[in-house]
């Protein structure tokens, strides 16, 4: 059952979490992170930092249970979207570094999730006067990322140097952009606004095949990257769940 507020949101989550900390599974890294967000939404609706709290919260919750609802769809042996598919397997595996984990979640529920919540929760012609929240939703977004970031840089100092080194397009695919990612959304939200149903689920069944290979490129971008990430992920410490800990 869908989620029908914040707090609700806040509860699975940390049923979410609790059970990936029992089972040590990287499948709880992103909500870890994904908590934070939510947790700081809900306090900027408490102080009236968006325009429309009500609405905010319609957004807040349409878009985690995008989140939610592809994770009961995996564990029930059904396939999610194509997007959350590639995140899910990937947490699954040894080879991805925390941050890329991270960014395959970020990929599947920003670039995928974000823009289909928002036209859900101002459909047609609201869409517009929505904007300046959903900047305001996305800088949290922002903030708690570059923050999230910063820690686990000094937790493992050598994911410093991953941009530094992997300079080429391919190699550098790794450096998710929110700017770029929240402008890609609002664009998608724009498309499937003012669409009928069945229109907005052929436009979502397209835009989560490119969010997918996306995706795909987080999880195995060039040559030098892949080394630079082997290295990285050889000498990451601490138990999954302490990650989770941490990224909480």
């Amino acid at each position: 059952m869908p989620a029908s507020t914040i707090d609700e949101v806040l509860d699975r989550l940390d049923d979410l979490i609790g059970s990936a900390r029992h089972r040590s599974s990287r499948r709880g890294y992103f909500p870890a992170l994904y908590r934070k967000v939510t947790a700081s939404v809900k306090q900027g609706i408490h102080d009236g930092i968006f325009d429309d709290g009500e609405r905010m919260e319609r957004l807040d919750v349409a878009f985690a249970n995008r989140y939610l609802e592809a994770v009961e769809v995996d564990e029930r042996g059904e396939a999610p979207t194509h997007s959350w598919q590639v995140a899910f397997e990937a947490a699954d595996t040894w080879r991805p570094i925390v941050l890329q984990h991270l960014l395959l979640g970020m990929n599947a529920h920003i670039n995928l999730d974000l823009g289909i919540a928002a036209a859900v929760a101002a459909p047609g012609a609201e869409l517009q006067s929505l904007h300046d929240d959903f900047n305001r939703i996305n800088g949290v977004l922002a903030s708690l990322v570059d923050g999230v970031r910063e820690g686990l840089s000094r937790v493992w100092p050598a994911l410093r140097l991953l941009d530094r080194l992997a300079g080429d397009k391919e190699d550098r695919i790794i450096n998710f952009s929110m700017t770029r990612a929240r402008d890609k959304a609002w664009q998608h939200a724009q498309r499937l606004a003012p669409l009928t149903e069945a229109e907005r689920r052929a436009q979502i069944e397209s835009l989560d095949g490119w969010v997918s290979d996306f995706g795909r490129l987080v999880q195995r971008p060039g040559f030098k990257a892949r080394m630079i990430t082997l290295w990285i992920r050889l000498r990451e410490r601490g138990s999954v769940p302490e990650i989770i800990d941490l990224l909480r």
